[in-house]
Order: C-alpha cells, then sequence, then structure tokens
C-alpha cells in the first residue's frame, strides 16, 4: 500500500491486516467492521462510476462470493445512474450479465435474491422521498440551490429518494455505502463530504466508515482512499460539536 494512504488509515485508527481479496481491519478502541456483503458493495460501485469495467467484473464477482445477491448487485448498479448517469449504469448491467454467463459456464448457480416491495400506499412518492431525505439527512432540506431550480428539489424528492430509496432491496445503510464510494470514485467532494454525514445518520459507526477508506484503498485505488479519508476526518471533527451536522 501507499506510504502516504498507510499513514492516513493510521491517523484514522486503522491497521491493515490483509495484502489480498476483502481485508479485514482493526480499528483502536473499537473493532466494529463492515460485514463482507457490505464491503463488497463498494467498489462495485466505485468501478461503475468510474467506469473501469475490466476491474468491475472482478469486483461482482468477489461480491456474488461474498453473498451478494443477484438483485442486491443489481439493485447498485441501477442506483448509479442517479450519480454517474445512465452510460455508466447501462454499461454496468451489461458487465454484470457477462459475469453471470461466466460463473453459469463454470457451474456457479448463484443466488437471484428477492425483489423490491411495494412503495407504500398510503403516501404519494414526494411524501414518501421528502420523508426519507429527511430522515436521512437529519433535517429538511432546502436552500439557494433548490429555490434556484425548484425542478432539481422535486426530482431529489421523488425520484432519487422516493422511487430509488424507497425499494427495499437495499437498506440505507447499504445504499450509502454504494453512494460514497460513487461519490469518491467520480470525484464529487461537496457531496461526498454530505453523504458521509449521511452513513452516520443511518447508523454506521465510526469505525465502520474508516473500514470503508481501508476498502477504497486495498480493492479501489490511492486517490479514492485519500479524498474519503481527508474528508472523513473533516466529517468526524464537525460532528463532535453541537452544528456539526
Amino acid at each position: 500500500m501507499n506510504t502516504r494512504i498507510a499513514s492516513i488509515l493510521a491517523s484514522l485508527g486503522i491497521v491493515i491486516v490483509g495484502s489480498a481479496g476483502i481485508s479485514e481491519a482493526q480499528t483502536v478502541g473499537n473493532n466494529q467492521i463492515l460485514s463482507a456483503k457490505q464491503q463488497g458493495i463498494i467498489p462495485i460501485a466505485a468501478f461503475t462510476a468510474n467506469g473501469d469495467l475490466a476491474k468491475l467484473k472482478v469486483a461482482i464477482d468477489e461480491g456474488l462470493t461474498a453473498g451478494l445477491t443477484i438483485n442486491e448487485i443489481k439493485e447498485v448498479l441501477v442506483q448509479m445512474y442517479a450519480y454517474t448517469g445512465f452510460p455508466r449504469s447501462l454499461n454496468g448491467l451489461e458487465a454484470f450479465i457477462a459475469v453471470l454467463d461466466e460463473r453459469q459456464k463454470k457451474g456457479i448457480k448463484d443466488t437471484v435474491g428477492r425483489d423490491a416491495g411495494p412503495l407504500p400506499a398510503n403516501k404519494t412518492v414526494r411524501e414518501l422521498g421528502t420523508e426519507i431525505q429527511t430522515r436521512l439527512v437529519g433535517r429538511p432540506v432546502s436552500g439557494p440551490t433548490y429555490d434556484f431550480a425548484p425542478i432539481i428539489d422535486t426530482f431529489l424528492k421523488e425520484h432519487l429518494f422516493g422511487d430509488i430509496f424507497g425499494r427495499d432491496i437495499l437498506d440505507f445503510q447499504e445504499r450509502e455505502l454504494a453512494t460514497v464510494a460513487a461519490l469518491a470514485s467520480l470525484p464529487a467532494e461537496n457531496q461526498l463530504r454530505s453523504h458521509l454525514h449521511v452513513s452516520m445518520n443511518v447508523g454506521l459507526t465510526e469505525a465502520q466508515m474508516k473500514h470503508v477508506v481501508s476498502v477504497l484503498a486495498n480493492k479501489v485505488g490511492k486517490e479514492e482512499a485519500d479524498r474519503t479519508a481527508r474528508l472523513l476526518d473533516a466529517v468526524l471533527k464537525s460532528r463532535q460539536t453541537p452544528t456539526g451536522k
């Protein structure tokens, strides 16, 4: 591992103990780590975002082996279009089909998994999306950008948080892991900082977020891990103050 990344991880309390595959991490004062399935989501989202299809195929294969179902991986790839655009999402789905074909030829039978349940019948998609967005962010969302272009607020609330985040194939923690990985890879630092906050709002611990950095470092790349480590350090410091969120 690059010495600079190792130094950044050490400053965050992370010690890497594996050199290949999905690594484990030890955290100072806290031994909570991401599950194998949670770890598997990170490189899948990252390589979909940056368009590296060869590495994406490897990540998908490893994700299936780690226990992600076909529908869970499919959902990550579909969610990515909201952050990376249809071309990257569609290319990711095509890469996924190729991986499944290769595994089938090897006699590997992958678990399809459950499909999404219906959205709540007693709420409009706007109501559902607003409720989810408020829960994730920790407060109602408003600001000059949404005043300047109100339609983007509509799309965020109704489509991203209602139609997509409202689907229950992935939970909010899994969706945030995918989002953080994608934003780290684009890169989109302002949004990455925001979603590091959101990740902790939905229950991912400080130790688990530090583990995200280690997975990025081992499975994705130096720049992505460096960027996330720097912003995570700032987010953790800001959350120690009453106005940190």
